[in-house]
């Protein structure tokens, strides 16, 4: 790759903070620029994400910088790789061709090789991430496997049994059919009536730590084998988090911050709080586009960080696995459900690659291909959805073994 040095172009950065990273002999023959990523200033970190202004260039880049936040990196162009396809999915997602994104990001074999930011995306920007913090809930869950709070055998036992403040006597009939396998497929079978479940919010004390899961299960009806089939969301995520909060020391916010987030350099996130005073474990968490990459590279390399097993690879492996068909019918036909990770098959061409992600609405994923080595972060605020096809189309094929 060429590099080139354009005085006009400093300029703007200086001006703007922000620049395209592609230039060209024609448009899509992409060369390496001197360039600087485009960051949120200190003002634009305390607005609303829908607040944040539009970048008037996507900044593309084949060549990511070293940030010395423990994320290896490369040149997409290394080792004869074709390039160009992928520089032109590029100019075509800035030009929302396929909805509204605001970064992509690909790994292969450890390194971050190529890096792009567009609308609303900044490299210093933590993005909403939605459901996507399931899988970020789950991950928790397999690291206090991994650190001896749980088991494997304790996935199977009722969920109210690692709960000792909860008074049995009170709970509806079935409550002890919940388990931590049937909450973490969305199995667990409440049958709580939302009209009701605003009125308890709006009373939050006795909500409060296990107090939540006691108030869930005397205001269900009974838990059945007829209520424990696939329901999305159904408070299954907080049934999770109330587990682990119960089972590590101290809490479970502070056992998420000191054995996940700061085992891997992650210090600008923001991530709420539920009504029940534990951390959210289905929403409303914000992560930077290259931290989502390191939560990837640990289940691309079976729970590991810098050689320290960080999340169990007995429960990352089953986490992994498409246990079960969501029945959304939103749902794409060949996606399945394992511990609050989605599994589905690529196609490229004549070859299927098994696809192992995090999703959340506005799509923002991070997508793990252990075949190719291969880890992908989308985000974005869209409604459309388009993007995955092309990593298929355009993505795979440059990795293709």
């Amino acid at each position: 790759m060429i590099k080139l040095k354009f005085k006009n172009l400093f300029i703007v950065v200086l001006l703007s903070g922000f620049c395209s990273l592609v230039t060209a002999q024609n448009k899509y023959d992409a060369k390496e620029i001197e360039r600087i990523a485009p960051e949120a200033t200190t003002a634009e970190t305390t607005l609303s994400f829908r607040d944040i202004s539009p970048l008037k260039e996507a900044y593309i880049d084949t060549a990511p910088t070293d940030r010395k936040d423990g994320i290896l990196v490369g040149k997409l162009g290394d080792n004869g790789r074709n390039i160009v396809k992928i520089v032109k999915l590029a100019q075509e997602i800035a030009e929302s061709k396929y909805g509204k994104y605001d970064s992509l990001l690909i790994a292969h074999k450890g390194k971050l090789l190529f890096e792009s930011y567009y609308l609303r995306g900044r490299i210093n920007l933590a993005h909403p991430q939605a459901s996507a913090v399931k899988a970020y809930t789950s991950l928790a869950l397999g690291r206090a496997i991994q650190m001896g709070y749980l088991t494997m055998a304790d996935l199977d036992k009722p969920l109210i049994s690692f709960l000792k403040g909860i008074d049995s006597t009170k709970l509806v009939a079935g409550a002890e059919k919940i388990t931590l396998h049937k909450a973490l497929t969305m199995h667990g079978g409440l049958r709580v009536n939302n009209d009701k479940w605003e009125e308890l919010k709006k009373n939050p004390e006795p909500l409060q730590g296990q107090g939540l899961v006691q108030t869930l299960l005397e205001n269900t009806a009974p838990i059945t084998e007829e209520s424990q089939i696939y329901n999305y969301g159904n408070h299954n995520p907080m049934l999770v988090m109330t587990v682990i909060d119960a089972v590590v020391p101290g809490t479970a916010k502070d056992f998420i911050e000191k054995e996940i987030l700061d085992k891997l350099g992650i210090t600008n996130y923001s991530w709420y709080t539920h009504v029940s005073g534990l951390p959210q474990a289905g929403w409303m968490v914000s992560m930077t586009s290259r931290d989502m990459l390191k939560l990837g590279s640990v289940v691309l390399n079976d729970g590991k960080w810098n050689g320290e097993q960080l999340i169990s690879k007995t429960y990352l492996a089953k986490a992994t696995t498409g246990i079960v068909k969501p029945t959304q019918d939103w749902m794409p036909e060949n996606y399945r459900y394992g511990y609050f990770w989605y599994q589905s098959t690529l196609t490229s061409g004549d070859q299927s690659y098994n696809a192992t992600f995090a999703w959340g609405g506005g799509d923002q994923r991070v997508i793990v291909i252990d075949e190719l080595e291969l880890t992908i972060v989308l985000t974005g605020h869209t409604r459309e959805e388009k993007l995955m096809a092309q990593i298929s189309n355009v993505v795979l094929p440059v990795f293709a073994k």
